[in-house]
């Protein structure tokens, strides 16, 4: 395997990570002043879709960065020995959204703990991105796709926590109280445990 291609699952995952703090950012907090006449919340989907696919094909790559690709250039088209990034930049097709779950667990063993979820969110990203808006409550289906889908999937392979990924300056203060009053739990680390006990015994 061409050695560039080493750092490929590190990559996706600092990126999903990061999509995943924007998506928490507009699913639980609004901006003032905004002059857009959509509710944020519908980034918050697209964004959490986009993370969920970033963090799965993080965990399949590290089983080998080949692995997150449907079609990969054929030996008679590269100039090199090894397939390189720039080949796989020109050629190279990746495994789309909703392949990606029986991918994950043929590579890995792991199978997600709420696959009717992936897809139903998957289909609502789809009607979002590519139609209209759907008359359902976009931000708590958003969270719960975060908490009950993303969260165990970083849980397992890394041994982290979704709750801390939120764009949003001492966000702890009071995403506990948001995600409480949509039903939805989520697991934290010790330093967060006040914030959450406060916010989940009201329920």
């Amino acid at each position: 395997m061409n050695p560039e291609l080493k750092d490929i699952p590190n990559h996706i995952l600092e990126l999903g990570l990061g999509v995943l703090s924007q998506a928490q950012r507009n699913t639980f907090y609004s901006s003032f002043g905004s002059d857009s006449c959509l509710d944020e919340g519908i980034y918050g989907v697209l964004q959490a879709a986009h993370a969920a696919e970033l963090i799965l094909k993080s965990a399949i790559a590290e089983q080998h960065p080949l692995l997150i690709f449907s079609t990969v250039p054929k030996s008679t088209k590269v100039d090199g020995t090894f397939l390189s990034l720039n080949d796989l930049f020109e050629s190279g097709k990746t495994i789309q959204f909703f392949d990606l779950p029986e991918k994950l667990w043929a590579t890995t063993g792991y199978k997600l703990d709420n696959l009717e979820l992936y897809h139903s969110f998957g289909k609502v990203r789809n009607c979002i991105q590519h139609f209209a808006t759907p008359d359902i409550e976009i931000r708590t289906e958003t969270a719960k796709f975060i908490y009950q889908v993303i969260d165990p999937v970083l849980h397992h392979f890394w041994d982290l926590f979704a709750i801390e990924y939120v764009d949003i300056c001492d966000h702890e203060s009071d995403v506990f109280d948001m995600l409480a009053s949509r039903g939805v739990t989520a697991r934290y680390p010790e330093h967060y445990k006040e914030y959450a006990e406060d916010a989940y015994k009201k329920l």
